[in-house]
């Protein structure tokens, strides 16, 4: 066991993902008196947090932005004690009876782990986006930003993340060019405004990321705004956050089985072969894609956990039997 654990970063849950899944799962762990942490990149990362309008989620009267309807499940979570810290889950150990899990942050431990970051992970890369990886393209500003002081950088994307990412590298960058696949970008306003007040950042909506030029090293991006001509933009950092359609399973770093579409397999409790390690959501394959489905997967997993935690009989019973 490494020396950096303490009460302070030990739990007895983590979940890597905040949305309507992960966010249901907190709800249920924390009620249950399980100190419940959820590790998230921010409100607009995932599928929920970008959906303009909801209307056919439960209760619901009258349509509502996606963003406000996970931020008042988080905010249900939370009232019951479960933290919400926003960090990007870069690795984790999952086959020790204590799990680790790594972020840009820091390091958190905890008896069981519940997986839930979603599909908008991407298959098809940029032109030139994987060659010249570590030799200037990254998806951590964070970790890579000091490499690029007094240099010029592109961040590529339209979420909180990709937002919180461009508003770090203006420490160290001498220019920011933010280049938004998007009419606006889906974040909150606030940081919106953060961003359109930063004299470092050169905003370019509506705009498609067409190649990342490089030998090397990262030279130049080419773009093209829509209804306009391609341009070429000379830069020595990319930085891409762009979302796709995959499930997110990177950082899982092979500890988990997937199956031929990428997506953890998991039994009736949505329990991997690993035991004290779920997912749900988006991140499942035989997943219907609906808010109302991520949270039913999410309130079972939470209470299987819990159950399983504290030495109870599982919570489905299989009738086939």
């Amino acid at each position: 066991m490494t020396t950096d654990m303490n009460d302070s970063n030990l739990y007895d849950v983590v979940i890597i993902g905040g949305g309507p899944a992960g966010a249901t799962a907190a709800l249920y762990t924390a009620r249950a008196g399980l100190k419940t942490l959820v590790l998230d990149k921010g409100l607009t990362a995932g599928a929920l947090g970008i959906t303009g309008k909801i209307a056919n989620y439960p209760g619901l009267t009258e349509p509502i932005s996606g963003a406000e309807l996970l931020e008042r499940m988080r905010s249900q979570a939370k009232s019951f004690g479960a933290q919400f810290v926003t960090d990007k889950v870069i690795g984790v150990v999952l086959n020790e009876e204590e799990k680790m899990v790594f972020g840009n942050q820091g390091t958190y431990y905890s008896q069981a782990v519940i997986v839930a970051t979603g599909s908008l992970g991407r298959g098809t890369r940029i032109k030139g986006e994987e060659e010249l990886l570590g030799k200037g393209v990254s998806y951590c500003a964070t970790c890579d930003a000091a490499f690029f002081k007094d240099q010029d950088v592109m961040v590529a994307g339209s979420s909180d993340e990709a937002i919180d990412e461009a508003l770090y590298l203006t420490r160290f960058a001498s220019r920011v060019h933010f280049l938004c696949p998007r009419e606006d970008l889906k974040a909150p306003q606030e940081l919106i405004d953060e961003l359109l007040a930063n004299p470092k950042v050169d905003l370019h909506c509506n705009t498609t990321l067409l190649e990342i030029i490089g030998t090397e090293q990262v030279e130049a991006v080419r773009f093209q705004p829509k209804g306009q001509t391609e341009e070429t933009l000379p830069i020595k950092g990319a930085f891409v956050y762009l979302q796709g359609g995959r499930p997110i399973t990177d950082f899982l770093q092979d500890q988990l089985e997937l199956n031929e579409g990428g997506c953890v397999v998991v039994d009736k409790e949505f329990q991997t072969a690993i035991p004290g390690v779920y997912a749900v959501g988006d991140v499942l394959c035989n997943h219907v894609k609906q808010v109302v489905i991520a949270a039913g997967e999410g309130a079972v997993a939470g209470m299987a956990l819990e159950k399983a935690l504290r030495g109870r009989r599982k919570i489905v019973v299989d009738w086939a039997k």
